[in-house]
């Protein structure tokens, strides 16, 4: 899993998993919804699927089931990329990443902290050294249930 390129990655799927949504489910999903556990009594009421059933998931053809494993796959890869800047400590390290997630070169974000441009570029392999190294970040990357 090459995070540097998640990161590059990170505008186009969040649109992709837009336009996925509204194909299969006819509507769009806040993320803080996706795999979120609930508490207390609205643990115990009775929900609604948002997902296919059984019956609507056999039904289906192959297109359409390729469709929500990649949205699948892109809602974990934006989850992981949006959960990982509390893996970083240095505040400038949050500006940089929040930065780079939103497709700002180098040069702008040295512009915008006024640094240099080899210090950004420093501070991005750092933050990616960060972000390989946290066990619950690469868990969801790797589509590990426990980490979610």
């Amino acid at each position: 899993m090459d995070i540097s390129q998640l990161i590059r990655d990170y505008n186009w799927m969040k649109k992709e998993i837009t336009r996925l949504q509204k194909i299969i489910y006819g509507s769009t999903f806040p993320m803080k919804s996706w795999g979120v556990a609930q508490y207390g009594i609205e643990a115990t009421l009775p929900k609604g699927s948002r997902g296919k059933s059984v019956a609507e998931l056999e039904e289906m053809d192959l297109r359409e089931q390729k469709q929500i494993e990649r949205l699948q796959t892109y809602q974990r890869y934006v989850y992981a990329l949006e959960k990982a800047v509390e893996v970083l400590k240095d505040e400038r390290q949050k500006i940089i990443y929040d930065c780079l997630l939103d497709e700002m070169t180098y040069r702008q974000i040295a512009m915008h902290l006024n640094v240099s441009k080899d210090y950004v570029q420093k501070q991005k392999n750092e933050i990616v050294r960060q972000i390989r190294q946290n066990r619950q970040i690469t868990a969801i990357l790797q589509n590990e249930k426990s980490a979610v």
